[in-house]
Parts: C-alpha cells; structure tokens; sequence
C-alpha cells in the first residue's frame, strides 16, 4: 500500500477519532437530563478506535496518535521513514475534525469555547484541579499501558482478528481514568485539533500532551519486545 494512501486512511481515522471522542464531550456529555456523561464519552473514544481499527487497520495499521507511531516505530513495527506522513496526516485530521465540530457546537446558542472545547489541561486547566506533576505522570502512565496493550494484542503470537477489541476497551479504561486529571489525552493529535481553537491556555500547555504521551509509548516500545522475546 502507498504511503499516500496510508496517510489517508490515517487522516480519515484520526478525524473520526476527534470527532467522535472529542465531539461526544462537546454536544453529549451533559445534554440536559439525558447527557452520556464520564463513561459515555469513554466509550465513545473507545469505540472510535474499535471500529476504525477494523475500517483501515489493513490499511495502515490505524494508528491514529503519533504517540502510538512513535510507539511502534520504537518496537521496531513500524518503519521511521514514515513516520512523518503519519504524523501530520494525523494532526490535519484532528485539526479538521475540531474545525466541523466548532460548526455544529456553534450553531446553538450560548455557545463559548470558554468551556474549553473538550482541550486538555493541567493545574487550573484539569477538570479536577490535578497539578502539573500529577498530570505529566498520568499522561505518561496511561499512553505505556495503551501501547502495551497495542504492542501486545497486536503480536504475531494473539489471537488474529481480534486486536479493536481490547485496543477499544483499553482506550475506553483509559479514559475512564484519566478524564477527571487532565480531560485525558494520550494522543498528541487529539489534544492539538481543540487546542487550535481555544487557543490561549490550551495552546500553551500543548507540549505536556505531546511530550507525555510520547515518552510513555516509547518506554513501551522498548519494554514490550524484551518482555515478549522468546530468547533469554
């Protein structure tokens, strides 16, 4: 497959990522008397994951976070080359899914993106008032599990066809975590398609959600293959 189209697919996923992780916090989360809530939200940023991962996982592997590259680059399943095609794919699809979901959020009335536009954020900025410390460790706590459970689910040695499902459900877990620290991100992408539109605050505390997520994944990156490796 072209890297082309590779990096499509990426845009594509990415942009259903944000839209539908992002845009269930924006539109749903506390819609009056029938709002999804905390676990609805993760759910949705799970099930986002899950069902792409089955629409272009033969595509491109579905990364949809350059954490995750960067992840599996380090593993060694993933070639560096490529790496940059992924991620600015990866970053326009998530910049373009916050721009259709300002659209939509803006057409009702009362609309500010002083409610922070489901932006993730640390100190004042998190949803439960966590500080920077306590922030930087969740971020890079939660994207090492994720990409364990990516690195493993996905071996040669798993079970095949089943790898969306405890990706989806790991990411859901995750967020059920991790929501009331930072808004949860693990995924430089997601934080960046928001970020860009609130601007201010969310733009400054940006780097937390890109270095975080990637340090995590490329501990693990190097921990699963010498975890998994069949010689001693």
């Amino acid at each position: 497959m072209s890297i082309g189209k590779r990096a499509t697919a990426e845009f594509f996923g990415t942009f259903w990522l944000v839209f539908g992780g992002c845009g269930s916090a924006v539109l749903a989360a506390a819609f009056p008397q029938v709002g999804i809530g905390l676990l609805g939200v993760s759910f949705a940023f799970g099930l986002t994951v899950l069902t792409m991962a089955y629409a272009i996982g033969h595509i491109s592997g579905c990364h949809l976070n350059p954490a995750v590259s960067v992840g599996l680059m380090v593993a060694k399943r993933f070639p560096a080359k490529d790496l940059p095609a992924y991620v600015v794919s990866q970053c326009a699809g998530a910049v373009c899914a916050a721009a259709t979901l300002w659209v939509i959020a803006s057409g009702k009335a009362g609309f500010d993106l002083a409610g922070g536009f489901a932006s993730n954020g640390y100190g004042a900025h998190s949803p439960g008032g966590y500080s920077l410390g306590a922030c930087l460790t969740a971020e890079v706590v939660l994207t090492f599990f994720f990409l364990m459970i990516i690195l493993g689910a996905t071996d040669v040695r798993a079970p095949e066809g089943f790898a969306p499902i405890p990706i989806g459900l790991g990411l859901t877990l995750i967020h059920l975590i991790g929501i009331p620290v930072t808004n949860l991100s693990v995924n430089p992408a997601r934080s960046l398609g928001p970020a860009v539109f609130v601007g201010g605050w969310a733009v400054e505390q940006l780097w937390l959600f890109w270095l975080a997520p990637v340090l995590g994944a490329a501990i693990a990156g190097v921990i699963y293959p010498w975890l998994a490796a069949t010689k001693e």
